[in-house]
């Protein structure tokens, strides 16, 4: 069976069962204990520890006193999402259900979750901690990133926003809550510890996540779009996927760090679309030296900064015209700002970080020369589309 990454977005009482060994102790009504009880402490001088400076005055542990007040900061904040496409099979209408999670972001109503949560969705409602349920619009999305934003007209005295941290401080082995509704229970939180990070992880077509935080805190169907927390209950990323040959958590999960998430959420809010910085490269060829270039965008920045793609000579032999393009002449991109540039993901991934009109500098090489070239990127839509050798 193949290991594979599979989204998380997706009332019965549980009987309780009691048991009393037979032949075992049992207890009269004035006799039976109310909870079980520690030792008593012995004197320091006779060997013995005052187990009370374990708990605080709750008769918490610190490890769980951090765990409730995690739940209890954010409970507030995490949403229920739920999802409804409609669509015809044999000419009758048929329609499909489906649920996630997502965190408040603002007094206004903005709503943060994954972008395959609220996909194609016709019909999308958001119920609050106290089971109010409000209709919600799509106010933007990033699919490239698997970001969106909705939008519910609820009163801010139910509104608790999530607070957001940092996510370029992580360490492996640091301890994280996630909270989301799996299974359609609603606010469940588990535990666990960041368990890598940079990872990467395939979102859309060939476009890939970089800086993908991976975690063991159980994250089943429905936590799609709910906030990955740390111990100071800030939110550091929002789960999205897990790995898994079941389609159940086994151990390993997967968050956007919130870091990206900080940057495109402003604009998916008052623009509706991300508004990315382009550089005016539209394909890439991946050699053993670099990335060369194989097209530019006409009128782009690349090429208004003076950059290389192939040479077309054209020449003509009777009634023809032959068209010969020189591959070779391309510049061939080594690094960006310094930093070594092997994949065409790696180029995008750093041009994602920059706005529209910051300045970057490409270090090529030009017939057998190393030079640098300052390059002011533009603003649109534009992808870097790439091929490797062989191809």
């Amino acid at each position: 069976t193949s290991l594979v990454t599979v989204w998380v977005a997706g009332s019965s009482s549980l009987p309780i069962a009691l048991a009393q060994q037979s032949g075992g102790p049992r207890f009269d009504a004035d006799d039976r204990p109310s909870a079980p009880r520690l030792p008593d402490a012995q004197p320091a001088d006779a060997g013995g520890v005052d187990a009370s400076r374990w708990f605080d005055r709750q008769g918490l542990t610190p490890d769980e006193a951090v765990n409730v007040a995690v739940y209890e900061k954010n409970n507030k904040s995490v949403v229920n999402i739920t999802t409804k496409i409609a669509g015809s099979f044999l000419l009758v209408d048929v329609s499909d259900e489906g649920s996630g999670s997502g965190a408040v972001v603002d007094k206004a109503g903005h709503i943060l979750t994954n972008f395959h949560v609220v996909e194609d969705a016709q019909e999308v409602g958001v119920t609050l901690y106290d089971g109010s349920i409000f209709e919600a619009r799509l106010v933007g999305a990033d699919p490239r990133n698997d970001v969106a934003v909705l939008k519910i007209d609820a009163p801010a005295d139910l509104l608790f926003p999530i607070t957001f941290g940092d996510s370029s401080d992580l360490m492996v082995g640091m301890k994280v809550f996630a909270i989301g509704n799996p299974f359609g229970l609603e606010r469940t939180m588990t535990t666990g510890i960041i368990s890598s990070l940079n990872r990467s992880l395939q979102v859309r077509g060939n476009w890939t996540i970089k800086s993908i935080i991976q975690i063991d805190a159980a994250v089943n169907p429905g936590n799609s779009g709910g906030p990955l927390l740390d111990s100071h209950g800030r939110l550091i990323g929002i789960n999205t996927a897990i790995a898994t040959r079941t389609g159940q958590s086994a151990g390993v999960g997967f968050a956007i760090p919130i870091n990206l998430v900080r940057r495109v959420v402003p604009q998916l809010i008052a623009h509706g679309r991300v508004i990315r910085p382009e550089i005016g490269i539209a394909r890439v060829f991946i050699t053993e030296k670099g990335l060369r270039i194989e097209q530019l965008t006409p009128g782009g920045p690349a090429e208004r900064a003076g950059l290389r793609g192939p040479r077309t000579t054209r020449s003509r032999r009777g009634p023809f015209v032959i068209e010969k393009i020189e591959r070779a002449a391309a510049d061939i991109i080594v690094e960006v700002d310094g930093q070594k540039i092997e994949t065409g993901d790696d180029l995008l991934g750093y041009i994602e970080a920059k706005k529209a009109g910051e300045q970057i500098e490409l270090t090529v090489l030009r017939e057998g020369r190393k030079i640098k070239i300052p390059v002011t990127l533009g603003a649109g839509e534009q992808t870097v589309r790439k091929r490797t050798s062989g191809n």
